[in-house]
C-alpha cells in the first residue's frame, strides 16, 4: 500500500501557569528531524490501492510555511523574495533583485524567475535614460576574493543569485562591457596563432586566421594550448604546468608539452564551470603576474580552497583563455546573444535607403536634417558638397564666437564644459584609471581623460589599445591672451576639452586610433 503523507505537528495546547507545553507523537518527531515542512513524504506498504484512488501529492496544496523569518536571514545578501542557495521557482514568482551602479549607489528592480541579464540591463538602462543601450553588462563580483564575471545574456540572474552563500558581499553590478562580443568583430586578436593547437587545424590548405574566423562566426572555438601558472586551493606555491581546452573539457598535460592520451589529466567539465577574471592577484593570492583568472565550479561554494587560480603571460594570453572558456561551454548561444545586440542597437539607428554605404567606420554620408520630417540621405553629389561647404562656414562661425568670448564670466564656464561630460572622472589616478579600462573590456578607442596629478592645469588622455593601456598629457597653452589645449607641442590646437575629443573622434591625430567608446560610470 502507497500512501503519501503531508508532514503535521500534532500539538497539544495546555494552559498551565501561563506555560505551553507540545505533545507530539512519535511519527512527527521524526518526520521533524529528516525533512522541512511542507515537502510530501512516501511511505511505502505491503498492500496496494486501485488505480483510480491513488492519491497524487502534486494535487494537494501545500502546507504554507508558519515561519517564513526564518528562511530570510536579515544580513543575507539576497534580498526579500529571492532564492539564497535553493532551486529557483517557477517564472511566474517575483524576486526583488538589487543592483549597484557604483560602490554606493544601487537600485532595486523587480523581476521574474524567468528574467535574463538583457531584460535587466535593458530596465536599469532605461531607467538611468542612458543615450545608448549597447554594450551594458551585469557583472557578477565577489569583493573579498576580487572576483568578477561578466553574465552572459541569456543567464537567468535569479538562478545565478541564488547559488550565492548567504553570508557574503557578492553583488551584481551594472556597467559597460566594451569587449562582451568583441571577438565577433575582431577573432583574430583574440586567438593568437601560438595558442591554436595543431590539431585544430585539420582542414588542409587554409590559414589558422581563417580558420579562426569561420569557426568563430560559427558559434565554435579551436583548440587552445599553452603554459600557465597554477595554484591549486588552499596552497600557496604556483607551479607552471601545459594546459589543453577542448569541446570536452580542460585538460592539463603531466610530462611537459605531450598530448598523449596517456599524459593528459582531465581537470574539469566546461558546463560545470564558471571562469572569473582576478584582480590584483600579485598582491592577495601571490601570483607571479598581474594576469590571473580562475575557474570554480558552479556548485562549489566561494572559498579559496575551492578556486584553481591561473595566472598568464600577457593579458592577450588571459583574454584568449577566457573567451575559450565562454565559447566553448555557450557555444551558439554565444552568436545568438550576438546578434540580438546587434539588432536591437540598428533599432536606434537611423537606417540608410541606399544599399550602397557600408557599415565601415570610415563610410560617412551627407544628411539634411532642416525639414521637418527628420534627417534625409543627400544623394545628389553637388548638393552633398554645398551642404559641407555651409557647415564649414557655420562652423569657422561658431569657432570665432567662441574666441571672441572673454576669458572671465562666460569663458570660465566654457572651460569647464568637459566635467559634466560622461568620459571625464576628474581626479582619479592613474592605476584608477587603468582599472576602470580594464573593467569595461579594454578594446581598441575606449578613453577618459582625467586631471593630471603631477602637472597642475593639465590633464592626461587614457586610451586602449592592443589590450594595453596609454596614457597622453594635454598641456594648457596661451596665445594671444587665449587659452588652447594641445596634446602635440602646439601643432593643433583645441579651445576645450570637448572640441579636443569631438577631433580625434574623427581624426586620429598622434593617436594611434581613434576616440571611440568613452569609459562611462553612472549612479543608478
Amino acid at each position: 500500500m502507497e500512501v503519501e503523507v503531508f508532514r503535521r505537528s500534532m500539538i497539544e495546547t495546555v494552559s498551565r501557569r501561563d506555560s505551553v507545553s507540545v505533545k507530539c507523537s512519535p511519527a512527527s518527531q521524526n518526520l521533524q528531524m529528516s525533512t522541512p515542512r511542507s515537502i510530501p513524504l512516501t511511505i511505502r506498504n505491503t498492500h496496494s490501492i486501485p488505480a483510480k484512488k491513488e492519491f497524487r501529492a502534486s494535487s494537494a496544496p501545500l502546507i504554507p510555511n508558519p515561519f517564513p523569518e526564518l528562511c530570510s536571514p536579515t544580513h543575507s545578501p539576497v534580498l526579500t523574495g529571492s532564492l539564497g542557495g535553493r532551486n529557483p521557482p517557477s517564472n511566474s514568482s517575483t524576486h526583488v533583485l538589487r543592483v549597484f551602479g557604483d560602490a554606493t549607489h544601487s537600485r532595486s528592480v523587480l523581476v521574474t524567475s524567468g528574467t535574463t541579464a538583457h531584460d535587466v540591463c535593458n530596465m536599469l538602462a532605461q531607467n538611468a535614460h542612458c543615450t545608448d543601450e549597447e554594450s551594458w553588462a551585469l557583472i557578477e563580483h565577489h569583493s573579498a576574493l576580487r572576483l568578477e564575471r561578466c553574465l552572459e545574456d541569456h543567464e537567468l540572474v535569479v538562478q545565478v543569485q541564488s547559488s550565492w552563500p548567504v553570508e557574503s558581499d557578492t553583488k551584481l553590478i551594472f556597467r559597460k562591457n566594451y569587449a562582451k562580443y568583441e571577438f565577433f568583430k575582431k577573432p583574430v586578436l583574440f586567438f593568437p596563432e601560438h595558442m591554436i593547437s595543431d590539431s585544430a587545424d585539420v582542414t588542409k590548405g587554409i590559414t589558422s586566421s581563417e580558420l579562426v574566423q569561420n569557426m568563430v562566426k560559427s558559434g565554435s572555438c579551436p583548440e587552445i594550448q599553452g603554459f600557465l601558472h597554477v595554484r591549486e586551493g588552499g596552497k600557496k606555491s604556483w607551479k607552471k604546468v601545459y594546459f589543453v581546452l577542448r569541446r570536452s573539457g580542460l585538460y592539463c598535460s603531466n610530462k611537459g608539452q605531450s598530448k598523449e592520451p596517456r599524459h593528459l589529466q582531465f581537470v574539469g567539465d566546461l558546463e560545470d564551470l564558471n571562469v572569473f577574471t582576478v584582480f590584483n592577484g600579485r598582491k592577495l593570492y601571490g601570483a607571479p603576474g598581474e594576469h590571473v583568472f580562475c575557474i570554480k565550479a558552479s556548485k562549489d561554494r566561494f572559498r579559496c580552497q575551492d578556486l584553481k587560480l591561473m595566472c598568464a603571460d600577457s593579458e592577450q594570453s588571459r583574454t584568449c583563455w577566457i573567451t575559450a572558456f565562454r565559447l566553448f561551454k555557450h557555444g551558439k548561444q554565444l552568436q545568438c546573444n550576438y546578434q540580438l545586440s546587434q539588432s536591437s542597437a540598428r533599432l536606434h539607428k537611423p537606417s540608410r535607403p541606399d544599399s550602397k554605404y557600408t557599415d565601415r567606420e570610415e563610410s560617412m554620408v551627407a544628411m539634411d536634417f532642416s525639414g521637418k520630417s527628420g534627417g534625409r540621405v543627400i544623394q545628389n553629389p553637388h548638393e552633398a558638397q554645398n551642404a559641407e561647404q555651409e557647415e564649414g562656414h557655420n562652423w569657422r562661425k561658431r569657432e570665432a564666437l567662441r574666441h571672441s568670448l572673454p576669458t572671465s564670466g562666460h569663458g570660465s564656464q566654457l572651460s569647464a564644459v568637459h566635467r559634466v561630460q560622461p568620459w571625464f572622472h576628474g581626479g582619479v589616478s592613474r592605476t584608477e584609471a587603468q582599472r576602470l579600462l580594464e573593467e569595461q573590456g579594454q578594446v581598441d578607442g575606449m578613453f577618459l581623460i582625467r586631471d593630471s596629478q603631477l602637472h597642475a592645469q593639465c590633464f592626461v588622455l587614457s586610451l586602449c589599445y592592443n589590450l594595453k593601456t596609454k596614457h597622453y598629457l594635454i598641456i594648457p597653452l596661451e596665445q594671444e591672451d587665449k587659452q588652447y589645449y594641445t596634446m602635440d607641442d602646439g601643432v593643433t590646437l583645441f579651445t576645450d576639452l570637448l572640441q579636443l575629443v569631438e577631433f580625434h573622434q574623427i581624426n586620429r591625430g598622434i593617436l594611434p586610433v581613434c576616440l571611440k567608446h568613452p569609459c562611462t560610470c553612472i549612479a543608478l
